[in-house]
């Protein structure tokens, strides 16, 4: 037989099969349109529901540098190909994602090499939302990891402790960088109130819903310095904070996993 043909028989037995999937997908959904669905065993223990804590990534996207870091072209589309591929091109410090500790470090963990047992974590959420209002440099400090513990209790071993500052719903404006011609200005964790988090509890990652685990006028890095390098890694521009309680949720990473990597895009999820 032909090379064209067997291309052509392939690609008809492909749409077939793809046909009968689609109406098996659609007769599953129509039988449970209407009813409330359970949750899947992974969500045992407690968590009913799952939010998506992962912004939509785009050209656009607010980068630190200012500059677009994520680009997509086309190199097989469906009407011509029968199916659909991009290729794409992407900073790793784009949209909501990891920082490893060999992002700030000579010879840190790369993103491939973080624990997967340190990628599922309870969630601590620290709000600092109302100050943050006020003022856009405004900064989680110890006293606020002091004051989450004595409404919630101990940080639990492993946690991710995010930073809730109200910036994810500014995430598709100018106020997102906060570039005023000379600095950023936006929320992060002040470097005192990480060091009490290594010296006090075993918080394993920190998250912010900002580009930046320092906030937007650092001139040093100093949050960064002081925590990447210790193994810990942190997560940046994590979307939905006011959606998950302040404990209680468990946070799932999914990490990219390319070799030596110093982070990259992530989809991130709660249960809660």
């Amino acid at each position: 037989m032909c090379d064209i043909c067997v291309m052509n028989a392939v690609k008809e037995k492909m749409l077939s099969r793809r046909a009968l999937f689609k109406s098996a997908a659609m007769a599953s959904v129509a039988a449970v349109a209407g009813a409330t669905v359970s949750a899947p065993p992974a969500m045992a223990k407690g968590h009913n529901r799952v939010e998506d804590m992962t912004h939509t990534l785009h050209r656009d996207f607010p980068t630190y540098f200012g500059a677009p870091q994520f680009s997509m072209e086309q190199k097989f589309n469906y009407a011509e190909h029968k199916f659909n591929l991009f290729e794409y091109t992407v900073n790793e410090h784009t949209g909501t994602h990891i920082d490893a500790p060999l992002h700030f470090s000579a010879d840190g963990t790369s993103v491939d090499e973080i624990p997967v047992s340190n990628l599922v974590a309870p969630l601590c959420v620290i709000d600092i939302a109302a100050r943050a209002a006020d003022n856009p440099d405004a900064q989680v400090t110890p006293d606020d990891i002091r004051d989450w513990k004595a409404k919630h209790g101990d940080i639990p071993e492993n946690a991710c402790v995010a930073m809730h500052s109200g910036w994810g719903g500014k995430v598709n404006t100018d106020a997102f960088r906060g570039f005023d011609g000379k600095a950023q200005h936006y929320p992060g964790f002040h470097v005192e109130a990480v060091k009490l988090l290594m010296e006090e509890t075993g918080a394993s990652s920190i998250a912010v819903d900002t580009l930046s685990l320092d906030y937007g006028m650092s001139g040093d890095f100093a949050t960064h310095y002081a925590w990447l390098p210790t193994g810990r890694f942190g997560i940046e521009c994590i979307a939905n904070l006011d959606k998950v309680p302040a404990s209680g949720a468990t946070l799932v990473v999914g990490a990219p996993k390319h070799k030596g990597g110093t982070g990259g895009p992530a989809r991130i999820f709660a249960m809660v």
